[in-house]
Formats: structure tokens, sequence, C-alpha cells
């Protein structure tokens, strides 16, 4: 179970809800796993019911405090990264392996969830999540879990302690942080800098590759010890599907925004070839052409109108001041002060030599009141954004730890939730109306055409570009990664193939097999699996907002603003506070009306759509193979 979660990388719901129905089947339940509430199929065992409770206040009570410490080590990984933290880290997370993997504890699971429709819902739920996590280390493997742990330490700390090198052309050597890459990426309009820069940042999949081979395996045998095909598999258990299913999933996400990627697409294409002097390619795009190191969003296209301005002088501390002020005008509480005492909000000095990972994360310590963030915040747009983002994930932790809700529920209703939760607060902090009202949208920026935000909106953070990188590419090799249906000497094919055809993006030069370019991306590493979730988050993310605008707030989705309204912030509640005691489809069932459907962020988007059909008139949409099926 993650005890933390990832930003969506800048990385998921009232009108007809009846909260006190929420709050009624969330009552009764427990700390420490107990749950009173009646068996909802089958005829209830008050004896087994009674065995089942006990079994899960041990486990509770092993298991909390071990993990507890598991995370806070990781903590200090993350945000120091030494030998003596990496060691900590692997000692800390085997200590937790040996308890919920034990083998007592997979067999009692075993032997409770065959009498499932005996049990009630909660109880039953909580089963699930043990069985789950005993999947990952299960102690009939004892050397391959330790192994596992040893080798993901090692892993994250490659990874997190990397220095990237760009040699340049005039003889000099720079080792740039993974901002300043972002930033050339960003900004320069020469082609040669844009290519060595790009192709600095990955490098770090040389170092990489061997290890992610070695945890693919080691993953793949525990989850088989399970009875799961792979690791993939899994992961994608915690939602209660299959393989296949999740795979239709993620290409109906990515078929419903086809026609407005492929717009894009053509539009983006025309719009650098100018801004670099260059021949428009004729297919696919030049990844080093793009303002991201992986082409899953594409920030500062849009010219005109410089969000960055209302920022500039300001202290950085104002960016997560500012996202807390948000939470608490919607009536959540202010966060507490730990909070602003124990989180990493701000690049590590480089005069200390303290290194840190740089990916912004929000984590859980201790599943009550240890609520913390790692970012390395500057003051500009994006990371108003990724702030607001964040303390989703916070408010999400400090609203299901609660009595109600046992710990081992203690987690979004599937993690999708969790990602939308924070992107739908990221999406509505960039609302004109909300930027106007806090003293952040300059003159130019309200006075520019609605379709000017679309524009960015659709390009930049979790949204349209996003869906074929996140339901695509990722999900898709991630997939065949595991499934071993790409060989270990051909990786970097295997990824630019899905690359291409699922975002029409290819390298600037062919990709030598010593590297792993998927490796470069951080999830590849340490959240292995499971990265559809932002996909799913992202349709989650607008269903939700396209309800409090048109349900609660009465205006346009696309020019709405939630700051100061208390009925958004109880709409918010009534599902962040059930944490995981609920089927996932059911609470979005009666949140919005209907199940997860991508016909909100389509319609978002229509006079987008409309614009760039006249924009790109003439224009040869797509390339070639535009679709990857496999």
């Amino acid at each position: 179970m993650s005890r933390h979660e990832h930003e969506a990388d800048a990385a998921t719901k009232d009108g007809g809800l009846d909260r006190r129905g929420f709050l009624r089947i969330a009552a009764g339940v427990a700390v420490g796993g107990a749950a009173t509430a009646s068996a909802t199929a089958g005829q209830a065992d008050p004896g087994l019911s009674q065995e089942v409770d006990a079994f899960l206040a041990r486990y509770v009570e092993r298991w909390l405090p071990l993990d507890t410490k598991a995370s806070e080590a990781a903590w200090a990984a993350a945000t120091d990264v030494t030998e003596a933290h990496t060691t900590a880290q692997v000692a800390a997370s085997q200590a937790v392996n040996e308890v919920v993997g034990a083998p007592e504890v997979i067999a009692d699971v075993t032997r409770f969830l065959a009498q499932k429709d005996k049990l009630n819902d909660i109880q039953a739920r909580q089963l699930e999540k043990i069985r789950l996590r005993a999947a990952e280390a299960p102690g009939t493997l004892p050397e391959v879990v330790k192994a596992r742990t040893e080798a993901e330490a090692r892993q994250s700390a490659a990874q997190d302690g990397f220095v990237f090198t760009v040699k340049k052309a005039d003889g000099t050597v720079e080792n740039p942080s993974a901002n300043k890459i972002d930033q050339v990426l960003i900004s320069s309009k020469d082609l040669d800098e844009r290519k060595l820069y790009w192709t600095s940042s990955k490098e770090i999949g040389g170092p990489l590759r061997d290890g992610v081979l070695k945890l693919r395996d080691l993953r793949n045998q525990v989850a088989r010890k399970l009875g799961f095909d792979d690791f993939f598999a899994l992961q994608v258990a915690d939602y209660g599907m299959t393989v296949p299913q999740m795979l239709g999933l993620c290409d109906g996400i990515v078929a419903d925004v086809k026609p407005l990627y492929l717009h894009l697409h053509t539009w983006t294409k025309h719009l650098l070839a100018k801004r670099y002097g260059a021949d428009v390619p004729k297919g696919a795009i030049p990844a080093h052409w793009l303002p991201n190191r992986w082409g899953q969003n594409w920030p500062s296209l849009v010219e005109g109108v410089d969000m960055d301005a209302p920022f500039k002088g300001r202290p950085r501390e104002f960016i997560t001041e500012q996202a807390e002020r948000f939470y608490t005008s919607i009536g959540f509480p202010k966060l507490p002060p730990s909070f602003w005492t124990k989180s990493d909000l701000y690049p590590a000095d480089p005069k200390t030599g303290r290194k840190k990972n740089s990916h912004a994360s929000a984590w859980h310590i201790d599943l009550r009141d240890d609520v913390r963030s790692l970012m390395s915040i500057e003051p500009d747009n994006q990371w108003f954004g990724t702030a607001h983002h964040e303390l989703g994930h916070i408010y999400y932790y400090m609203s299901y730890s609660t009595p109600k809700v046992p710990y081992l529920l203690r987690a979004g209703a599937n993690r999708a939730f969790h990602e939308g939760i924070g992107d739908l607060i990221g999406l509505a902090s960039g609302q004109r109306p909300y930027l106007k009202q806090v003293g952040l949208l300059t003159p130019e920026a309200e006075k520019a055409p609605a379709v000017t935000f679309l524009l960015d909106t659709a390009l930049d953070g979790a949204s349209v570009v996003f869906l074929p990188w996140s339901a695509g590419v990722m999900t898709h090799f991630e997939r065949d990664f595991y499934a071993g249906t790409i060989a270990d000497d051909a990786l970097n094919a295997g990824w630019w193939r899905h690359v291409r055809g699922f975002q029409g993006i290819e390298p600037p030069a062919a990709r030598p097999e010593t590297l792993c370019d998927a490796a470069t991306k951080t999830h590849i590493n340490d959240d292995p699996a499971q990265y559809y979730d932002y996909a799913i988050g992202t349709v989650l993310k607008f269903q939700l907002h396209d309800h409090i605008a048109r349900e609660i707030l009465k205006q346009d989705p696309r020019e709405c603003n939630y700051f100061g309204n208390k009925k958004v912030g109880d709409f918010l509640r009534g599902i962040l506070e059930l944490g995981a005691t609920r089927d996932w489809n059911a609470v979005l069932r009666e949140a919005t009306g209907e199940g997860l459907t991508a016909r909100p962020l389509v319609a978002y988007f229509d006079p987008l759509l409309k614009w760039l059909e006249t924009e790109n008139k003439g224009r040869a949409l797509g390339w070639p193979e535009t679709t990857e099926k496999s």
C-alpha cells in the first residue's frame, strides 16, 4: 500500500450527493481494523467475524509501527541521498516485509477471503488490501523479497544521486540540475543547445538499465508466488480489474481524445518549426523540440500571456501558503504545524552538497497526522499549480485519517482518486476568476481570448497532451516490460515504438541499447506499473470539475471559481472522508450521477477543437501509424 503520492508531472467527485449517506456507510468502523457494518452478501457468521476482527487488530498492531519507521527511512533517503540513509531504508522496509508477507498472514487471509460472503464489506476490503500487500513481499520467498528491497533502495539512490553532465561546444562542462534542463527545454530556441540538454537528460538511463531489469524479475517473482501473471497484473488488481480490462479502459481514453490530440500535434509542430526556423516535420515531432524531457506535457507554447509575471519578486513561501489559503477558503482546516517543519519544499542548496529527489510528492508518514510534501519550489506559475496539487494529496490524507476509517483503508477510493483530487485543484488554481480574486491575474491575461487558456490547459499539465503519454506509452510499455514481450536487448526500441505510436514523437538520433530511456522516468523505478493512475485521475478531474462548476457553482467550467465556496468543500469532503471504504465506481456514480467518462473532458475543450480545425485547415494531420495497440 503506497504511503506517498507522486505529483502528476508538471505528475481523482455534489449536486444530489447525500453526504449523510456516505457517513452512515462509514460509521461504526473501529480504529485498527474492526468493523461493525452488516454483511453485504450471504449469511453473516458471528464467530468468523470475530476471528477476522481479532486478526485485523493483531495485524495493524504489528504492521503500522514498522511501516511508519519505513516511511521515515524512505523520507530521509529521498531528501538526503547518502549510503547510510539507503542502508537504513533497506533495513526498515525489510522489517515491514517480514510482517506483511509472513506465511501465516498469507494462510489466514486466503482462508478468510474464501469465506468472504460471510463477512461484511469493510472486513473484506481490509483483507483484500492485506492480500495485495502480501503479494508484494511473500514470506514464502524471503530471499527474493530481501533482494527486491535492497535493489529498489539502490535504484532510488542511483536515480536521486545522479549528476547530469553537459559537454558544450566550447569544451566547457556543466552539471545542470533537473530544473536547469527543464528551463533550457522550455526557453531555448537553439536546436543544437536543446539537443545537447535533452541528450544529457537521457544519460541517467545508463546506470539505471541493469537495475530496472533486475527489479522487473524480482517484482515478477513475488507477484507470481500469489498467483498473479506478473507484477503489472498485481498492481492492476487494486482496481478490482484484470489487465485486459485496464488496457481497454486506457485505450478508450486515448481514442476519446485522439481527434483533439491530432490537431494539437499538428498545430504544435508548425508553431515550433517557425520558432526554430526549421522545416515542418512531415510526421512525428523530434523529441528535443518539445519543452518537456518526455513530451508528456508541452508548456510555454502559448505566447502572449506571461503567467509567471505575477510571481516575480514574491517569496517562494508564498506558493504553498496561497495553496493552503485555497483549501481553508472552502472549509478545510489549516495544515498542521508539523507540515511546515517536516516538509522539504525548496531546492537543495548546492553549497551543502545535499542531494534530494527532485520529483514533487506528498507523504503520509504515520497514517495519522504526520503529513509532508517534497518539492523544489520556485516562485512561478508551474509550481503554483503543483503546490495546489500536492496539497490535494495532503488534505485527502487528513480527511480520511479519522476513527471512522480503518488504517488499512486510509487510501483513495482507488489510487487514481488521489491523483484526480490533486489534479482537480490544480485545474481550479488556473481558472482566471480565482487568479483575479487573489491578485494573480495580470490585465493582459484577463483580456486574453478564452481559447488562449484552453490551448494552454490542453497542452500543459495533466490534460489532453498528457493522456497519450500516460494511458498510452507508460501503460503499454510497463505492461509489455513485465509480461516479457520486450526483449532485454531492445528496451529502447520497444520504448520508442510506443512513443512514436501514441505520441507522434521520435528521438533526434538513434538511441543506443546501452541506455534505457524508459528508466529516465522516475515512476519506472520507484512507482512501477501504476502510471494509468494518472490517466484515470485526469478523466476523473474533468468529470468532478464539470459537476462542481455546473451543479454547485452554476458557472462555466472554463471560467469558474471555487475559492471561498464552502459547498465545494462539503462536496469534496463527502468523498475524501470515505478513504477506501466504498467501491470506487459506486462513489463516483453517487457523486456525479454517472460512471467514469471522458465526456466532460472532451466537452471542456470543444471550443478549442473548433478553433484548431480552422488553424490547421489545409495541413496534414498526424503521423504514420497514429495509433498503437498491443
